[in-house]
């Protein structure tokens, strides 16, 4: 599965779903870090990727209705990086398997 992590949360995210057998790109290893939500957007319609945000925006695209990528939406709140990614870690595999029963929002907290 491809994973796109969103500006607000590290790029160690992405290594750690690298490590568990998936594509994963941080927007910085795409190109500007200040790329707008649209851009990234699609971005992840054109590459087949999901989302993994922090804000609440893309919820809200989803809601519009509408081609739309898949989006895992991380509701926790500010922390540090090791404290994320050992939360994040136990949850891999179900998001996966979310994402593969047609998911097309999941939202972690």
């Amino acid at each position: 599965m491809r994973f796109l992590v969103d500006a607000q949360l590290p790029p160690a995210l992405a290594r750690l779903l690298r490590e568990h057998g998936h594509e994963a790109d941080h927007v910085i290893d795409i190109g500007p870090g200040d790329a707008s939500d649209r851009e990234l957007w699609r971005f992840a319609l054109d590459h087949q990727a999901v989302i993994v945000a922090k804000d609440q925006d893309f919820s809200n695209m989803i809601a519009h209705g509408g081609e739309a990528p898949s989006v895992v939406w991380v509701r926790i709140g500010n922390t540090r990086r090791t404290v994320l990614l050992a939360w994040f870690e136990p949850l891999i595999d179900e998001i996966v398997r979310l994402i593969e029963d047609g998911q097309r929002l999941i939202e972690l907290r």
